[in-house]
């Protein structure tokens, strides 16, 4: 692709699959096919979890928020990626990819903890039934999920307003498919160390501490479904839990993928294919997950279709 201009444009050109044009070809149908089933699957679980009396409880509480930051998640990056897949040029102004960025940033970091939070309701609600309506009450879990997005949207403001400080001296093409932390700090033309340095031990907190509060609430709970006797008493349990840890391993094991490794130790082509997985496929998945697995999720979606 020839890129003109570069030195007079004051926004960013993204490269995404610029040589292979038969891949972005293919990749415009297959992230438009995936982000449509994203916004499908994302508003019909807020809109059940609304309508259908069964499903306001804490769980499908944490649910519809989950489903509400892969919407703001994918929106902030999916159509401007569809575009520059399509389209002869492949810009992006300053202040959306500085938007890209700080909305990116704030739906992972609040993903990480809104995971963690509902890892805590599922352990109240496995190991301590009795007692679940009065510790996960409705103003307790309020204020958990305002906690969850203000400790996001805070901490990536702070990353966003130091990445913007660091000096490009007018290097402004970006070999991605969208604007990251990662792949703004190679364009800067001074020393990054302490960009980086920041950012992986950001990245880690963020990751790492609710990963392990997630990994001790499972071992709680297994250790409860150890001692269930029934057959079927296990089973609820274990249907209560298997969704989430599915989404867990999938945004964990992604996220830190991309975030907890040396810069300079990843390909281009890889980090796009990694960030297409946690961007589009990940956040298209989730909402099926849950409901394929969740017999209540499934009835209000039979019952709102009209086939119950």
């Amino acid at each position: 692709m020839v890129i003109p201009n570069v030195s007079s444009f004051d926004g960013f050109f993204l490269l995404v699959f610029s040589e292979q044009p038969l891949l972005k070809m293919t990749l415009f149908v297959i992230i438009l096919f995936f982000y449509l089933l994203t916004l499908l699957g994302n508003i019909a679980i807020i809109i059940l979890a609304h309508l259908d009396p069964r499903l306001h409880t804490p769980m499908y509480f944490f649910f519809t928020h989950l489903s509400l930051m892969d919407l703001c998640y994918t929106t902030s990056t999916v159509p401007q990626l569809l575009f520059n897949l399509q389209g002869p040029e492949k810009t992006i102004t300053y202040g959306g990819c500085v938007g890209q960025l700080y909305v990116s940033l704030a739906m992972g970091s609040t993903e990480c903890i809104l995971l963690a939070v509902m890892a805590v309701d599922r352990y109240v609600a496995v190991c301590w039934p009795l007692h679940y309506t009065v510790l996960m009450h409705p103003r307790i879990s309020w204020q958990m999920v305002a906690i969850t997005w203000l400790t996001g949207l805070v901490s990536s403001l702070v990353q966003t307003v130091l990445i913007t400080q660091v000096p490009l001296c007018g290097r402004n093409v970006i070999d991605h498919i969208f604007c990251e932390v990662p792949v703004l700090l190679k364009l800067a033309c001074v020393d990054t160390t302490f960009n980086q340095m920041e950012l992986f031990l950001v990245s880690a907190f963020l990751l790492l501490v609710p990963l392990t509060l997630i990994l001790i609430s499972y071992i709680c709970i297994a250790q409860a479904m150890w001692k269930i006797q029934s057959h079927e008493g296990r089973q609820k349990a274990l249907g209560t839990c298997s969704s989430h840890l599915v989404v867990v391993f999938l945004f964990y094991g992604t996220a830190m993928a991309t975030y907890l490794q040396p810069t300079a130790a990843t390909s281009q082509d890889r980090d796009k294919f990694m960030a297409l997985l946690y961007g589009i496929v990940t956040p298209t998945l989730n909402p099926f997950i849950y409901t394929l697995r969740n017999k209540d999720m499934k009835g209000a979606l039979r019952k709102m279709i009209g086939k119950d």
